[in-house]
């Protein structure tokens, strides 16, 4: 099932001898949509001359009306200008990649005789989702009762990192048992995370005769506009669940068997 929440997109105006400029970028998109940002302006009067945006300091595209043709785009790396729905307001970036990641801004110039010029940005971040769900892993399959079973559960590759949760019978476990391995890096930026577990088979943990372990993956980047306003995320969860059986009577149980199971949970909103 999905769900939508509305992600707030960060603007500001400027104004400079009567040209204001608001420009609209979206804070956060995931990896290969479209992405739009606009560049609103007021000339009070005045002609333009020239729209120009800019990823950090490279100028990428300009819309210039008296020019032919009045749209211009320059080879940037995770740039892709989609012309045809990109004009002097608007700009469209066709299939976005971790790359595009960056600090977008607008400068307006206006013609003659005031040739006033004013610009305005914001930034936008880039997600990639995880295309699996987390796994767990164990070091053997057949433990007695009162044995301690060590658990690592690891998320699927993602940016940013997913931050990695366990339940044993639907209870947070508690911080003394876990084990937190540093993030693992790989090429175009993704990361891997990694969560340990350690979990004794006894009469607290196993309850007639099974105990539920989950590991919970969460992609939710915090986004803050400023200390008043909080932009609503995009989370993904997903769910990795190892099921523990044995007898309904733990202490007169030689051994209990793990079984694993993958259940994708997939909540995006």
């Amino acid at each position: 099932m999905w769900f939508f929440m509305l992600i707030i997109s960060s603007f500001y105006i400027w104004t400079c001898d009567g040209l204001t400029v608001k420009a609209v970028v979206p804070r956060y998109k995931i990896r290969g949509e479209t992405a739009v940002l606009r560049c609103d302006f007021e000339l009070e009067g005045a002609l333009l001359y020239a729209v120009k945006w800019y990823r950090e300091n490279e100028e990428f595209y300009r819309y210039v009306p008296k020019s032919d043709p009045q749209k211009t785009s320059y080879v940037v790396d995770g740039i892709k200008v989609d012309h045809m729905h990109s004009n002097s307001r608007q700009l469209t970036l066709r299939d976005i990649t971790l790359k595009t990641t960056a600090n977008y801004r607008c400068e307006v110039s206006a013609e003659a005789p005031s040739f006033a010029s004013a610009q305005d940005g914001g930034r936008m971040e880039v997600i990639y989702l995880p295309k699996d769900g987390p796994y767990i892993t164990g070091d053997k399959s057949i433990y007695q009762f009162g044995d301690t079973i060590n658990l690592n559960c690891t998320s699927a590759k993602s940016y940013p990192a997913s931050s990695l949760h366990w339940f044993i019978n639907n209870i947070s476990a508690r911080e003394e048992s876990l084990k937190r391995y540093p993030a693992q890096k790989h090429p175009r930026g993704l990361v891997t995370t990694t969560l340990g577990l350690h979990l004794p088979l006894d009469a607290e943990t196993v309850l007639n005769g099974a105990v539920r372990v989950r590991c919970v993956a969460v992609l939710s980047p915090v986004l803050w506009t400023s200390d008043n306003e909080k932009v609503l995320p995009r989370q993904d969860k997903r769910e990795a669940l190892l099921l523990v059986t044995g007898s309904s009577n733990e202490r007169k149980s030689n051994s209990v068997v793990v079984f694993l199971f993958l259940i994708l949970i997939h909540v995006f909103f």
